[in-house]
């Protein structure tokens, strides 16, 4: 048994019949929708024509919200439905990131993950999902896809249907006969400001707070401004749709990749110092990197707790996990890093040489996977095509050390290090600067797997965030560090052009979370 759906464009006529049944038998909150209808308009006047089309979950064949849910909350059904359970979600919106067709929310009043559950509790009992049986046209079908006498399968066999970005590899469940290209493909009609009849009065859960009065939602940053203009006339005219969910990832995202990358990039340095001959640190700058280590090693937990829209369900994330997600793995990853940490400082407060050695390396090692594993928690957020960069694990990397190598630099300035090791670390951060600029550059600049991802690019570059990039990561965070180092200043300037790296570092990490989500999904 395999439910799907069969969306028939030749007899919809956008009533929203369906997202009224839907709102009635799910008791959706206003302004969220599992089921809506978008409307686009091609031609000029008089020859023009309105194309209506459903969009809703897709219960895919291969589910990416189902991958990256770390509590199970979101599961795929014996029956194909892909469900969720409230009861379990802790309000991450990692499901959001990584459904390629903008159907997952949170709920505004419940603070957890919903979406179209093919109205599962009307198919366990026989009954058909509300939206199909209230349909007056019957233009959604569902049924039974490995029936081969089901209505849907007889459709399917001799209509010609589409569906949703297939290039994604999910393998939807839900097709369209006689679908419209320019509805279908969210970037070949652009989104307006706001629609007739559907501006909403509050924002949208995790941005509930950028609402404001009037009835209109306003998203934390700009649309994107395409080659550095206005975006060109389109043929295609989205006229109607549900209203933007904004960014369901805020600041709390980059504020803890920053803090991690500190974190992480100060215990790399205090290995690589530790272990080359010649360099051996000063006993207080060693415990003010392992200090520095823990520090920032707790505000990463803090700014992960912040995210949530359930944080009272944190501990779900280590009572229930689901191993396969990358949020439990970073999980695993930053706790067992922290029990390293705590090795070390008890070696080195015990005075035995072999525990601080195992802490040494084990934390070196659980260093390096904490600075790059979020690269493949992104990797997984399949409906964000600019974070599936094989470059973003080296991005990430660097970004690490050159945290870690300015929180060294800063110290450096109240306790003193030798010449050589003073050398050393300049080597170090000039070189990381130096590639780092060129990765981003190549990613920002190479050539990009999807338009989705070359417009993320060009919003950081062209776009609403090109200033925190030019000014804040590549300017301040890059440049000016690399010729301080260069020059080779006293202490004050360097500690000076250390804390404007490490700003960098965070307007990075920033434009890199929020750009993505400035794209239209649907």
């Amino acid at each position: 048994m395999n439910y799907g759906f069969v969306i028939d464009g030749r007899k919809c006529i956008g009533c929203h019949a369906c997202s009224v049944a839907c709102k009635s038998e799910n008791q959706v909150p206003l302004g969220v929708n599992r089921t809506w209808v978008k409307y686009v308009e091609k031609g000029s006047f008089p020859d023009t024509r309105r194309y209506f089309t459903v969009l809703r979950c897709n219960h895919c064949e291969e589910p990416p919200c189902v991958d990256i849910c770390p509590v199970e909350a979101l599961h795929k059904r014996d029956d194909g439905i892909v469900d969720f359970d409230s009861r379990r979600c802790i309000g991450c919106k990692a499901c959001a990131q990584a459904c390629p067709y903008n159907a997952v929310y949170i709920d505004p009043e419940s603070g957890t993950t919903a979406k179209c559950s093919y109205c599962s509790h009307r198919v366990e009992i026989g009954m058909k999902p509300a939206c199909a049986v209230i349909c007056p046209q019957q233009a959604i079908v569902s049924g039974d896809l490995d029936d081969p006498h089901s209505e849907i399968s007889m459709l399917l066999a001799k209509e010609r249907t589409v569906v949703r970005k297939p290039e994604k590899g999910t393998s939807p469940n839900v097709f369209y006969i006689n679908g419209d290209g320019a509805s279908l493909d969210p970037l070949q009609a652009s989104e307006s400001e706001s629609y007739m009849w559907s501006a909403q009065s509050r924002g949208v859960g995790h941005f509930a707070k950028h609402a404001v009065e009037g009835g209109h939602f306003h998203s934390p940053e700009p649309a994107v401004e395409h080659h550095g203009g206005k975006a060109p006339a389109a043929t295609a005219r989205r006229v109607y749709d549900a209203p933007s969910k904004g960014s369901v990832w805020g600041w709390e995202v980059p504020a803890y990749v920053w803090s991690k990358a500190v974190s992480a990039g100060a215990f790399l340095m205090l290995f690589v110092f530790s272990l080359l001959p010649g360099m051996m640190l000063p006993e207080p700058m060693q415990w003010a990197l392992w200090a520095v280590s823990l520090l920032f090693l707790s505000l990463t937990g803090g700014f992960l707790v912040k995210d949530l829209d359930r944080p009272d369900r944190f501990v779900s994330v280590m009572l229930r996990p689901q191993f396969s997600s990358w949020l439990v793995r970073g999980g695993l990853t930053i706790t067992a890093y922290g029990a390293f940490l705590a090795l070390w400082a008890a070696g080195m407060y015990l005075q035995l040489p072999l525990l601080v050695m195992a802490g040494l390396w084990g934390g070196a090692a659980l260093a390096l996977l904490t600075a790059v594993y979020t690269a493949f928690l992104f990797g997984s957020a399949k409906g964000r095509d600019f974070w599936q960069s094989p470059m973003l694990s080296l991005h990430m990397l660097l970004n690490s050390v050159i945290a870690g190598g300015s929180a060294m630099a800063l110290l450096s300035a109240f306790i003193g290090l030798d010449a050589a090791s003073l050398s050393l670390l300049r080597i170090v951060l000039t070189a990381a600067f130096s590639l780092h600029l060129l990765v981003m550059w190549t990613e920002l600049y190479g050539r990009h797997p999807s338009l989705n991802a070359e417009r993320s690019a060009e919003a950081i570059t062209q776009g609403a965030l090109k200033g925190q990039f030019w000014l804040g990561s590549v300017v301040l965070g890059n440049l000016l560090p690399l010729l301080v180092l260069i020059v080779s200043p006293g202490p004050l300037l360097i500690g000076a052009a250390a804390i404007g790296a490490l700003a960098g570092v965070f307007y990075t990490e920033k434009v890199w979370v929020q750009a993505p989500q400035s794209i239209s999904l649907s």
